[in-house]
C-alpha cells in the first residue's frame, strides 16, 4: 500500500465522482483510496461505474466493502421494492428513499479503516441541497459523526464535505474545474431505478438534470448516450 492519506466514500455517482476527483486535485491520487459500500441497493450498476471511473479514469486505489445490514433491516425502498417517491414510513417528512443510518455507518467505516492505514482524510460528497432532506447529510450530523470516530478511535479525523455548501448547479461548476471530472462524469450512475440510460423519472435523476439545466451545461452522461 501507499502512503494513504485519504479515504473517499466512492459510489459512483455524480457526487462523489466530484468529491474524488477534488481529493486528488487537493491529495493527490497516490494518496487516496476510493472505497465503494454495496449494501443491497437496486441501483447496484453503481458499482460498475465506481470500478470503471476508479481504476480507468482516475487510476486511484479502490476498494469494494459488501455488507447485508442495511437489506438485514429493510426500512428502505432503496433496498425493498415500493415507489421510491412516496414517504418514508419511519418519518412523513422524508421519502422512501432514505437509508436509516447509512451515513453514519458508511463514515464509520472509513474510519475503521483509514485507522488501518494511519489515514486522517475522509471525503463524502453529503448535500443538503439534495431533494431528500436527509438527517445524515446536514453539517451538524457530519461534525457529531467527526467528533465521536475521532473520539471513539482516539484519532484527530477529518471529514471533508466539498459539496456541503453548492447546489446542484455549483457542483457542476466545480467538477467542469477539476481536471478529469467532466469525462468521468459521463460514466457516472446516479438513476434510483438502476437504468442505462437514466430514467429521468426518479428523484435522483430530476436533481442531476435540474442541476446541470441550472449551470447550462450538457449533462456528459447524456452526451455520451445520445453519441454527441
Amino acid at each position: 500500500m501507499f502512503n494513504l492519506k485519504t479515504i473517499v466514500l466512492f459510489s459512483g455517482g455524480q457526487d462523489s465522482t466530484t468529491c474524488l476527483y477534488w481529493a486528488i486535485n487537493k491529495f493527490g491520487k497516490k494518496n487516496i483510496l476510493a472505497l465503494n459500500i454495496w449494501y443491497g441497493q437496486r441501483h447496484a450498476i453503481e458499482i460498475t461505474c465506481a470500478e470503471k471511473i476508479a481504476n480507468e479514469l482516475a487510476n486511484v486505489q479502490y476498494q469494494n466493502f459488501k455488507t447485508t445490514i442495511f437489506q438485514d433491516i429493510g426500512d428502505s425502498a432503496l433496498i425493498q421494492s415500493g415507489n421510491i417517491a412516496n414517504k418514508h414510513r419511519g418519518d412523513p417528512n422524508l421519502p422512501a428513499s432514505f437509508v436509516p443510518g447509512r451515513n453514519v455507518f458508511f463514515l464509520t467505516i472509513a474510519a475503521a479503516l483509514a485507522y488501518k492505514y494511519d489515514a486522517l482524510n475522509i471525503v463524502t460528497g453529503v448535500c443538503p441541497a439534495d431533494f431528500s432532506g436527509y438527517p445524515d447529510c446536514r453539517e451538524i450530523a457530519i461534525m457529531a459523526i467527526e467528533d465521536a470516530i475521532s473520539l471513539g478511535m482516539g484519532k484527530d479525523f477529518k471529514i471533508h464535505t466539498p459539496l456541503m455548501k453548492l447546489t446542484k448547479a455549483e457542483t457542476v461548476f466545480m467538477a467542469q474545474e477539476l481536471s478529469g471530472c467532466m469525462e468521468a462524469l459521463s460514466y457516472s450512475h446516479t438513476c434510483y431505478e438502476g437504468q442505462y440510460p437514466p430514467c429521468m423519472k426518479c428523484p435522483s435523476c430530476k436533481l442531476r438534470d435540474k442541476g446541470f439545466k441550472e449551470a447550462k451545461i450538457v449533462d456528459p452522461l447524456m452526451k455520451r448516450y445520445l453519441g454527441k
